[in-house]
């Protein structure tokens, strides 16, 4: 645990650990890389998806009634949804990073503020709708059924991502590209808490997205957030970021 040392004192307070409670292939990796920018010591509790359901385990209920991941818990407080965690933890610690991790929520009023509100609601509230129901749409047709029922599945499932999903994610992705021929970062030149919002949705996007290798721009973008030390090591220590379909 490392000591924390309040402004215009001379104490040294222990910092409450925190503790992630961290499900694999999940948006939970947003709050690791997180944590490793800032530099906040914490703990992880790890729990592996069902085999079969490739849901969460029940444990995480006694966490948090929604039984969901990412949840944190910091001394007497819980905190669940990642969007709300990242918020948190930036408001809280924020002011004890170093480098470009010292500035991660813009200053209100200005175009990155904006760009940085946009940008933590995009990412939760249209694009990871459709890249959740590609996933769901391109396992249904693998799951056990009668036999019979398989290729109806298959093509009723492949309808619903042609006429429907992929459209929508491709779209997505040319926003996207467009955005970032113009910016380093989803919010301007500077990395924010934005960023750390849309990591897992641009990784299921170019996963999961028909074309991707079209979007340069985007894929660049992913590379520079992988080469980052602090991303590197959330990703030694919470596994593979992106569930296979």
């Amino acid at each position: 645990m490392e000591p924390f040392l309040p402004k215009n004192s001379g104490m040294v307070i222990l910092a409450p650990m925190i503790t992630v409670h961290h499900l694999e292939t999940s948006r939970s990796q947003r709050v690791l890389w997180l944590l490793e920018e800032l530099g906040i010591p914490y703990d992880i509790v790890r729990y592996p998806r069902d085999p079969k359901t490739r849901l969460a385990p029940p444990e995480l209920g006694a966490i948090h009634p929604l039984g969901k991941s990412p949840v944190i818990v910091d001394g007497a407080i819980t905190v669940a949804e990642s969007g709300a965690i990242l918020e948190y933890l930036v408001e809280c610690y924020g002011s004890q990073a170093k480098g470009d991790a010292a500035n991660l929520q813009p200053r209100p009023g200005t175009p990155e503020h904006h760009q940085c509100r946009f940008w933590m609601h995009y990412a939760e509230g249209s694009l990871m709708n459709w890249l959740v129901m590609k996933l769901v749409f391109m396992t249904i047709p693998k799951q056990r059924m009668p036999f019979f029922v398989r290729p109806i599945a298959r093509q009723l499932c492949g309808q619903v991502q042609t006429r429907l999903i992929d459209p929508n994610v491709g779209a997505a992705l040319a926003f996207m590209e467009s955005h970032l021929s113009k910016h380093a970062w989803f919010a301007g030149d500077q990395l924010t808490i934005a960023d750390f919002q849309m990591s897992f949705a641009v990784e299921a996007a170019l996963a999961r997205g028909k074309g991707a290798s079209n979007f340069p721009r985007l894929i660049a973008y992913k590379k520079r957030m992988e080469a980052r030390p602090a991303y590197q090591h959330a990703l030694a220590k919470g596994g593979p970021v992106i569930m296979p379909a």
